[in-house]
């Protein structure tokens, strides 16, 4: 069995076993208001650390201890730059909430972000590979995450009533962050919707599995990949491309950055910049100065 130790000054000391610290770091993350998403990845997070305490025979944890564990998960397990923010996050939340304690300096770092360039689709290729969807399920949603920008989790959890036809805006509710936000129902979209309910007839939720319920995400990803072989686009694109074009395509035409941003829900404005990197508005209102030789 685990003991984590805490030291709390140099006369005392603090003993808590593995189970305990879970626990104690379930209910203050729950009473901290934290996503359901966001808790289930700590919680794994926090359990593969103690593994790690565990497997590694430590009498204690202390600064080095944590930056070997750091070290670990990106030599090891080759965690990606998000991955390492939610180990940091998680263990920072562990000290500071749960054992009350000074955060490590060993967390106190920031962590160069990578610059890459989601993929892109163009509108003829999005065009392509709703034509070759022949499912009318699939079909709407597809295009309905496309028309709006939605997470995949956003989809899933749409309720009919989230759906207001008169106002000709969608309710997303509880998304990332807990924050709620409307965005536009495109005409298309309400056309394929109706013809949808018609067909389906769901009771809750837009979109239910055979037994009722939410739609499970992997069958949305299966009928994505599906679509995009049969359509022969050659390019390494996932459901959250949908996402990434229909912001992309949005700044194209010219539209305000905060607007998209708002769309999008994202926190920040930097979160919504990387797409002036791909847009080809925003590259091709820029003259080369090759354009002024004369050859």
């Amino acid at each position: 069995m685990l003991y984590f130790i805490i030291y709390i000054t140099k006369d005392k000391i603090i003993y808590m076993k593995r189970q305990e610290i879970i626990e104690k770091f379930n209910k203050q993350i729950c009473i901290e208001n934290y996503s359901d998403q966001t808790i289930k990845n700590y919680l794994s997070v926090l359990k593969l650390f103690l593994e790690w305490v565990e497997k590694s025979k430590l009498k204690k944890v202390d600064e080095n201890e944590i930056q070997n564990y750091l070290y670990y998960c990106k030599t090891e397990k080759k965690y990606s730059y998000s991955t390492m923010k939610q180990v940091i996050a998680t263990i920072g939340f562990l000290y500071k909430k749960v054992f009350c304690q000074p955060l490590p300096k060993a967390l106190d770092i920031k962590l160069r972000k990578p610059t890459h360039l989601p993929t892109v689709l163009s509108i003829g290729e999005i065009s392509k590979i709703l034509k070759v969807t022949n499912n009318l399920k699939h079909k709407t949603i597809l295009i309905l995450i496309y028309s709006g920008g939605l997470r995949l989790g956003e989809l899933i959890n749409l309720k009919i009533s989230d759906i207001d036809s008169e106002a000709m805006k969608i309710h997303i509710r509880g998304a990332k962050g807990k924050k709620d936000r409307y965005i536009m129902l495109s005409e298309n979209v309400l056309t394929l919707l109706r013809a949808y309910y018609k067909a389906y007839t769901p009771k809750e939720y837009i979109f239910e599995g055979q037994k009722g319920g939410r739609y499970s995400p992997q069958s949305v990803q299966s009928a994505f990949k599906s679509a995009l072989k049969r359509s022969g686009i050659k390019k390494k694109a996932t459901v959250h491309t949908l996402r990434h074009s229909f912001a992309t395509h949005l700044l194209d035409e010219g539209t305000d950055i905060r607007y998209i941003q708002e769309l999008l829900g994202h926190k920040r404005l930097e979160t919504t910049q990387i797409y002036t990197h791909i847009s080809s508005y925003s590259i091709n209102k820029i003259k080369s100065p090759a354009d002024k030789l004369k050859i």
